[in-house]
């Protein structure tokens, strides 16, 4: 058993951050951002910044006239870029934008994405299942198929940084802020121990770890 190691506590700060366009990233003023726990709400500067109380585990609600709404959760102390998809438009994805969109609108893509991307149509009016060729061979769906697996890699990475964060290994074992961030992207653990794994298997797997990082250095 770990003694003596604790995370830190959570407190109340401002939450700063940029709300941009999602294809392309041009700031988005007069966007209304609303934090669920306290129900204060602000508005996006000019340039797109935004300024709003808050703290770890919040949610905070985006909304522009002409976008889709869009729900971030707060799970650490950085400066958010916020990027919003217009209503009408249906962008092309690729891994930049990917990286872009909020967990909602990345949890929205993934269930068109599956759905473009089925073979099987279900259909009262003819007979109940069939195999759609269309669906199958189409040139939408095989790129859906595609942008699939790029969607629910990104969901992945970030469930388990939800879990890998800075503030556990920064309470775990003695490295700076720069060493961190290098010390999380080489040693991001799998999704699959992320679902399973509790605090304690984290930290047993930090310090794991970071005895492999200090002997390669």
């Amino acid at each position: 058993m770990l003694i003596g190691l604790q995370l830190p506590s959570v407190q109340a700060q401002d939450i700063k951050g940029y709300v941009y366009e999602l294809v392309s990233s041009t700031p988005l003023w007069n966007t209304t951002i609303k934090n669920i726990r306290t129900q204060e709400v602000v508005q996006s500067d000019r340039d797109g910044s935004f300024k709003i109380g808050g703290q770890l585990n919040d949610y905070l609600v985006f909304t522009n006239p002409g976008y889709k709404q869009d729900t971030i959760f707060y799970y650490e102390n950085n400066i958010r870029r916020i990027y919003m998809t217009r209503d009408e438009s249906l962008i092309s994805i690729d891994e930049v934008i990917v990286s872009r969109m909020t967990d909602s609108r990345l949890a929205a893509e993934i269930a068109k994405a599956q759905n473009e991307g089925k073979a099987v149509d279900a259909s009262q009016e003819r007979g109940g299942l069939r195999v759609s060729p269309s669906r199958l061979f189409g040139k939408k769906a095989k790129e859906s198929r595609r942008n699939l697996s790029m969607l629910v890699a990104e969901q992945e990475k970030r469930d388990v940084d939800r879990r890998f964060t800075t503030q556990l290994i920064a309470a775990t074992v003695p490295l700076s802020p720069d060493e961190i961030a290098l010390f999380r992207e080489r040693f991001r653990p799998t999704a699959e121990f992320a679902k399973k794994a509790s605090t304690e298997d984290f930290k047993v797997y930090i310090l794991d770890s970071y005895k492999k990082f200090k002997s390669n250095q």
